[in-house]
C-alpha cells in the first residue's frame, strides 16, 4: 500500500529501505483517487521510533493513506525534537473540524497515574469526544485502549503484582468477526504493561465483544457492536527489538525487571529475539482499515458531517 507522507519524515527512508512503498506528498498529488485518511495520535516518549512502528503495520494492503500525526498541545516533549514536532505534527486544535475516516490513539508511559492525573487527560478525553462525530473508527492501543474503555464505558484499570512483559499466546474467541478474519487459531502479541483491565467487566457491556485473549496476558481485543471503537491491550506493531530496549533500559536504571516472557531463545538475552507476531499484527491493522475504515467511509468526504450528525 502506498501510505502518503510528508516530503522528509525520517521514517519514510527506513521504510523505503524494507522495501515498503510510501508515497510522498508530489507524487499523491498527481494521483486521481481519494486516499482513506487516517490520524494519529502519538502518545508515545519515542516518536519516531512509534512513527515508524505503525506505519509498518499499515502498509500491507492496496488502499492509499494519507497520514496525519497529532500531538498533545497539554504536555511538553521532552524526547522528541520540537523542530520535529513542528515539523510533521499537528494539534486537535488544527484538526477539529475535519473528519477523518480512522484514528489511532497509542499507548503512553502514564499507566501507573490516575487517569485524573495524566496532564493531558482533558484534552485526550475532548479527543476521544471527538471522535464520535468525526471519525469513522477508532483503534486504541494499550494505555490507550484502557483510557477508551474507561472513558467510553466507565471500565476500571487494575494493577498488576508483575509487570505483564514479553510476547505471549493468544486465542481468538469470535472468528466471524472481519477483524480477525485470516487469523489463526492461535497467535501471539507483544505486551509491556503495569495493569489490566477484567475480563468480567468488559462481558458485562452488551456494545462489547472480547475477539481474542490470552491465559497469561488476558483479554487483548475488543471492539464495540458498530465497529467504530476497536480497542488492543497489547503492541501488535512493535517490532523486533522494542521489547529489547525496554529490557535494557530498565536493567540500566537498575529498575527490577525480568526478561521478557517467550521472547530470548532459550531466555537468553545475549540472542536475536524471535519475531513471533508480525504476520498476526500486519492482519489486524489491514483488516481494520480494510473492513471498518475503508469500506465503512462514505467515498465523497463531503457527505461526512451529514452522515455523522444524522
Amino acid at each position: 500500500m502506498p501510505i502518503r507522507t510528508n516530503n522528509d519524515l525520517p521514517a519514510k527512508g527506513l521504510l523505503e529501505q524494507e522495501n515498503i512503498f510510501v508515497m510522498d506528498e508530489n507524487r499523491a498529488e498527481h494521483q486521481d483517487i481519494r486516499p482513506i485518511k487516517i490520524g494519529i495520535l502519538n502518545l508515545m516518549p519515542l516518536k519516531e521510533d512509534t512513527e515508524l512502528q505503525i506505519l509498518r503495520s499499515l502498509s500491507n494492503t492496496p488502499i492509499q493513506v494519507d497520514i496525519t500525526f497529532l500531538a498533545v498541545e497539554s504536555h511538553e516533549s521532552t524526547h522528541t525534537s520540537m523542530s520535529h514536532l513542528n515539523k510533521f505534527y499537528e494539534t486537535f486544535s488544527d484538526v477539529k473540524d475535519q473528519y477523518f475516516d480512522g484514528l489511532i490513539i497509542t499507548g503512553a508511559p502514564v499507566e501507573q497515574m490516575e487517569y485524573e492525573e495524566v496532564d493531558y487527560w482533558d484534552e485526550v478525553c475532548k479527543i476521544m469526544e471527538w471522535t464520535k462525530t468525526h471519525v469513522t473508527s477508532t483503534l486504541h492501543l494499550c494505555w490507550g485502549a484502557q483510557a477508551g474503555l474507561y472513558y467510553h464505558y466507565g471500565i476500571q484499570k487494575h494493577y498488576l503484582d508483575q509487570k505483564m512483559f514479553g510476547v505471549f499466546k493468544h486465542r481468538v474467541k469470535n472468528r466471524r468477526v472481519p477483524l480477525v478474519r485470516g487469523f489463526d487459531d492461535c497467535f501471539y502479541a507483544p505486551h509491556s504493561r503495569h495493569t489490566t483491565v477484567l475480563k468480567e467487566d468488559i462481558e458485562a457491556q452488551s456494545d462489547l465483544t472480547i475477539l481474542a485473549e490470552s491465559e497469561e496476558a488476558g483479554v487483548f481485543l475488543v471492539t464495540d457492536q458498530s465497529g467504530k471503537k476497536i480497542f488492543v491491550m497489547g503492541h501488535p506493531e512493535y517490532d523486533r527489538l522494542t521489547l529489547d530496549t525496554e529490557y535494557r533500559r530498565d536493567k540500566s536504571k537498575g529498575l527490577e525487571i525480568d526478561l521478557p516472557v517467550n521472547y530470548y531463545p532459550d531466555d537468553d538475552e545475549t540472542q536475536k529475539p524471535l519475531l513471533q507476531w508480525r504476520s498476526h499484527g500486519n492482519i489486524l491493522y489491514s483488516n481494520w482499515l480494510n473492513y471498518y475504515v475503508y469500506q465503512t467511509t462514505p467515498y465523497e468526504f463531503v457527505n461526512l458531517k451529514e452522515i455523522y450528525n444524522k
